[in-house]
């Protein structure tokens, strides 16, 4: 009787979910391709590349919405399970409310190892190719002149010595517009190099500088030495330019860390923006549990006005969850705040949430 239970809810927490899942993202790619449809044109996409780059929306698109789609997956076949009164009769046959939600944490715990390991390695490259297919065909021409929206006027401090900065940067064509390094000695500037255009020439491993102008600063004056074009060795990889956001979801969990690492030797004031990736690469899945265990304890119930006041309901807690990790993100990325609390708080919060909710559940 037990194993017909666990295999009867678990086929449909998992079926419920996939099928939300098979309804929603078609329409998110409905709606990315009614807005992009004239760039694509425009730019004449190969066919090909424009199904590469939907298979890539739909992993980027799936793993940012899964945790909403659970909850109202949940919400919704449980409801069901209440509306049928076949709660009632597993509970009437002896069955605990625990023993009642085993299934529910298998199936948690199989949704939290995909979305884990998803996270971890196949989003990060998805979204790699994600927003490259974005820059170079998705983006106006006004925009394509101006550099990338999110990648203007960048700074970067490189050893202890020198700070550059970019109007913006091309990740994939990696060079950088309105380009100036400055290099400083005991607090105080040695000389300053500029340039219009600083692109990265692979097969030898050089920086090329137009209109190139560095000022030399001396006791006895300043010099100034200018090119047309000139090629150097800089001292920084030209990934740094990179935005922050951008740099974040397009490394795997491993690529993630020992750039941390490298990004907190260079004294980075970015770093807080990579903990808070990091962290959330571990506590998005695990908020699948809590979303779980809060939609069992408020659809398990049978209410008067059946299902749509659970999902209403569900729907305030959902969002409420999104609104406390996009607040406090925000806030470690642009303040002092603890990544780690930050990023950890709305899971500990709803977490007590679950737990008292399914406490009155239980009753």
């Amino acid at each position: 009787m037990l194993k017909i239970l666990d295999w009867y809810i678990l086929k449909r927490y998992l079926g419920t979910f996939v099928t939300l899942f098979i309804l929603f993202i078609p329409i998110g790619i409905m709606a990315n391709l009614a807005e992009k449809i004239d760039n694509i044109l425009e730019n004449e996409v190969p066919f090909l590349d424009v199904l590469v780059f939907y298979g890539n929306f739909t992993i980027h698109f799936a793993y940012a919405l899964f945790p909403l789609l659970l909850f109202i997956s949940v919400i919704w076949f449980t409801s069901k399970l209440a509306n049928k009164t076949e709660i009632i009769a597993f509970l009437s046959s002896g069955v605990s409310f625990n023993r009642f939600l085993r299934p529910y944490i298998i199936g948690a715990t199989i949704v939290t190892f995909i979305s884990l390991l998803s996270g971890m390695y196949i989003v990060p490259k998805a979204s790699k190719a994600f927003n490259e297919f974005n820059d170079q065909y998705l983006r106006s021409s006004r925009s394509r002149k101006q550099g990338l929206k999110n990648s203007t006027n960048l700074y970067r401090k490189v050893g202890d010595n020198e700070l550059i900065y970019a109007h913006g940067f091309y990740p994939k064509e990696k060079y950088a517009l309105r380009f100036t390094l400055e290099h400083f000695e005991e607090n105080k500037m040695t000389y300053k190099i500029s340039a219009t255009r600083l692109k990265y020439i692979e097969k030898d491993s050089v920086f090329r500088l137009s209109n190139y102008v560095k000022r030399t600063i001396t006791d006895s004056g300043d010099i100034i030495e200018k090119k047309k074009t000139h090629d150097t060795i800089l001292n920084f990889d030209i990934d740094q330019l990179t935005p922050v956001s951008y740099v974040a979801e397009t490394l795997t969990y491993p690529e993630l860390k020992q750039f941390m690492k490298e990004e907190e030797k260079r004294g980075s004031p970015n770093l807080n923006a990579y903990k808070v990736i990091s962290y959330k690469r571990w506590s998005l899945p695990v908020s699948a549990y809590i979303l779980t265990i809060i939609a069992v304890a408020v659809s398990s119930m049978k209410k008067r006005g059946g299902m749509g006041v659970n999902l209403a309901f569900g729907l305030v807690i959902a969002f409420g969850f999104v609104f406390f990790d996009k607040v406090f993100g925000t806030m470690a990325i642009q303040s002092d705040f603890s990544p780690l609390i930050a990023v950890w708080f709305p899971n500990t919060v709803f977490a007590i949430l679950a737990l008292y909710l399914l406490a009155r559940a239980r009753r």
